[in-house]
């Protein structure tokens, strides 16, 4: 018998289905359906969407604006002439360039040792916190602790309900911490926010399996949170530690209720007796000579708060990206 006469197809959009002979009864061979070229549709928006869009826009270019606006009026002030800034003349760009803010405030022993404060009790007190946070949830997350819902649930009452201001400054008096560096930095210790963050990491994302393998090959408890659970928990450590880090760093309250030692105040507190009591820091006489002190105490305003909340955001860029994460954790189930 003689074999069917096919034409060869070079061309795919050519393929016509009728010039292919049909396959003979029996056959298993099929013809595979013609691919036409996909065109892209795009997707209508109504009216009602333009106009949902409009405003979302317009929102966030206002919220935007309320952020971002008063933060240009501070830069600019910070680098202007007293006469300037006391004057009122500086808006959005500095009006007669000048350092003089920056050089009285670095060059004035007060805001140099409450700057370095600030550093120490950010420094130490993030560590502190960050291990003592570790150490609490870990334990917790395990499901084999006994007790560990009603460890948890006096955790959590903490955070809704505590002893008040009198008791808590008590507690500070009777344990020696008055006037100390580490009144800032133990009453603090341990954010309940925190802990529950970090107990929700290490029971998502560290299952039991994980444990129970490290456990047969003879692997302890320290060990497995050393080796195991710590490398694997750095985007929730890195969270943990930017947020106690802002609060310590912001933090001007309780130095107001236990310091008593001007050596001991943090950037913070230097930075309210600026702004609301008015009051020019020390060894700044020949400076107050030069200027009225007005408009030097207007000028430090601004370059303090701009050297304040410089630290701030150097670091938290380099944390952003875990940030979202670890605020997320937990949050969906399955």
């Amino acid at each position: 018998m003689s074999q069917p006469q096919t034409t060869a197809v070079t061309d795919p959009k050519s393929f016509d289905r009728a010039a292919v002979p049909a396959a003979p009864r029996g056959s298993r061979s099929r013809l595979l359906p013609v691919r036409r070229p996909h065109r892209s549709r795009r997707i209508q928006e109504t009216r009602v969407d333009r106009i949902f869009l409009f405003c979302t826009y317009l929102l966030l270019c206002t919220f935007l604006a309320v952020v971002l606006l008063p933060l240009l009026n501070i830069v600019a002030s910070s680098l202007s002439d007293p006469t300037a800034v006391s004057s009122g003349r500086v808006l959005f760009w500095p009006v007669d360039f000048s350092l003089r803010g920056y050089e009285v405030a670095l060059g004035d022993p007060q805001i140099v040792t409450g700057f370095l404060n600030s550093l120490f009790y950010t420094v130490v007190g993030t560590l502190v916190s960050v291990t003592l946070t570790i150490a609490l949830a870990y334990p917790l997350s395990r499901r084999s602790l006994f007790g560990r819902g009603p460890v948890m649930g006096l955790v959590v009452f903490t955070m809704l309900f505590s002893g008040g201001l009198i008791p808590t400054y008590l507690v500070v008096q009777q344990l020696g911490m008055l006037d100390t560096r580490w009144a800032l930095v133990v009453p603090q210790a341990i954010g309940v926010w925190q802990v529950v963050i970090a107990s929700t990491y290490f029971r998502t994302m560290i299952p039991d399996e994980l444990y129970e393998a490290a456990q047969l090959d003879g692997c302890g408890d320290l060990r497995f949170l050393w080796k195991v659970a710590l490398p694997l928990a750095k985007p929730m450590i890195a969270v943990v530690a930017l947020m106690y880090a802002i609060t310590q760093w912001n933090s001007y309250f309780d130095a107001l209720l236990y310091l008593k030692d001007a050596d001991l105040y943090p950037i913070q507190l230097v930075l309210r007796n600026i702004l609301i009591l008015n009051t020019t820091p020390s060894g700044m006489t020949d400076a107050a000579q030069m200027l009225e002190r007005q408009q030097l105490a207007d000028l430090l305003k601004y370059s303090l708060i701009v050297i304040a909340s410089v630290p701030v955001l150097l670091i938290y860029p380099f944390v952003a990206r875990y940030f979202t994460k670890g605020i997320m954790i937990g949050a969906i189930k399955g």
